[in-house]
């Protein structure tokens, strides 16, 4: 069970990520998650969004450069040691993270735990067996706070 991101790459200039939030607004998207990283030059954003297949055409129609992709949502407990164990039982599968990032929902007892992986259907499997939510779409729009 995965859920779509989007990602958007951009020049790192006064003004750029004002274009992302002003056409997501125009077109009545709400932003969940975001992790934003930058070198000199370029940044890049990811988010994940309410409606992503919106999202996704409202950009690219704006002329900004977005690509959709899938990863995992997974919720944890809000304790130490909470996104370790999901990080051992990947690594000790052979599974690679290849970036993460965080954020909390309605219930203050969870974190949700977004994962890009390399090897998306060994990572489910594991974690299915460890009894480790994986919250699908709809699961993750019931987490999230809504205003």
């Amino acid at each position: 069970m995965s859920i779509k991101q989007i990602s958007v790459f951009l020049e790192n200039k006064k003004g750029r990520l004002i274009a992302i939030t002003d056409c997501l607004s125009r077109n009545n998207i709400n932003i969940r998650a975001l992790s934003i990283a930058d070198t000199t030059d370029f940044g890049i954003i990811r988010m994940i969004v309410d409606n992503p297949e919106l999202a996704y055409t409202s950009l690219k129609k704006d002329g900004i450069t977005v690509i959709e992709s899938d990863v995992l949502a997974v919720q944890i407990p809000n304790i130490p040691g909470g996104m370790n164990k999901v990080l051992k039982l990947l690594w000790e599968a052979g599974v690679n993270l290849e970036y993460s990032y965080a954020f909390f929902g309605n219930d203050p007892q969870y974190a949700i735990l977004i994962l890009k992986v390399d090897k998306k259907s060994e990572a489910i499997e594991v974690l299915k067996k460890a009894d480790i939510k994986l919250l699908s779409n709809e699961e993750l729009s019931e987490q999230t706070i809504q205003g």
